[in-house]
């Protein structure tokens, strides 16, 4: 399928890259003269945030409004003051995580969290109007390939400038030129960045924290140790994640 090629090209260029920094002897914040940072995460989830409340409540989340939130659901979730981001995810077409643009829905939710990031919401008709004055909040994430997507996106939502949040995900870029072109620039413009993956869960899952290590630290990224996939349970990896020495090749290893 079409959608698939740059996840397939970023399977074999990570792997080159990893397989020349290890041939080389160095990590890869040493080939790019930058020392690897503290990395603050969030949980993403659709399920119930309590559990992983009570076992950390400092943890940070990246949540999916779906139908089933009403209003008493999201001022609950609103009161524990913990989410970060939002993910309308109205690029989402025939996935089971579809979800279709309501302006009602799109409204509540801004309300309920007003200091949160705004992520795919529509970029027209009744869904986008209900956000109007919200654009400094909005982030983009499935629609971003290359920094001309970041430019053509601005220009389909009606922002008026560059947006003020991405959401990075290396496997959309599929190459690291594509890559790495899009962080210089949108840093270059000042834009906030985080990092994000599509269900790595193996050496992928290293690779998205060695970036955001590198490049975004700081942001809200979707780049939850493995301990966060499955049930909630004491003695979980606490964010930031503390680095520790990084070994030649395109990994990222941290202090537990």
């Amino acid at each position: 399928m079409e959608f698939q090629r740059p996840y397939r090209r970023w399977a074999f260029e990570s792997a080159a890259l990893d397989l020349a920094l290890r041939q080389g002897g160095l990590s890869l914040g040493a080939a790019l003269g930058i020392e690897a940072r503290p990395v603050r995460f969030v949980v993403s989830t659709r399920l119930d945030i309590s559990p992983w409340l009570a076992v950390d409540p400092s943890l940070e989340f990246k949540l999916d409004p779906t139908p089933e939130w009403d209003a008493d659901t999201m001022a609950r979730i609103a009161a524990t003051g913990r989410v970060r981001a939002l993910d309308f995810k109205a690029f989402y077409e025939g996935t089971p995580v579809d979800n279709a643009p309501d302006p009602f829905q799109y409204a509540a939710v801004a309300r309920a969290f007003p200091d949160a990031v705004l992520e795919d919401p529509a970029l027209d008709g009744a869904a986008r109007a209900a956000l109007d004055g919200e654009e400094g909040r909005f982030s983009f994430d499935a629609p971003i390939h290359s920094w001309a997507d970041v430019e053509a996106v601005a220009e389909r939502a009606r922002l008026g400038t560059l947006p003020h949040h991405l959401n990075i995900k290396p496997s959309r870029f599929g190459s690291l030129h594509a890559l790495f072109d899009c962080v210089a620039r949108a840093t270059a413009e000042g834009i906030t960045l985080y990092g994000g993956g599509q269900f790595e869960l193996g050496v992928g899952r290293d690779h998205i924290q060695a970036l955001a290590s590198l490049l975004y630290p700081d942001g809200p990224n979707d780049v939850a140790p493995r301990d966060f996939h499955g049930e909630p349970r004491a003695g979980v990896p606490r964010s930031p994640l503390l680095p520790s020495a990084q070994g030649p090749g395109f990994g990222f290893t941290f202090a537990r």
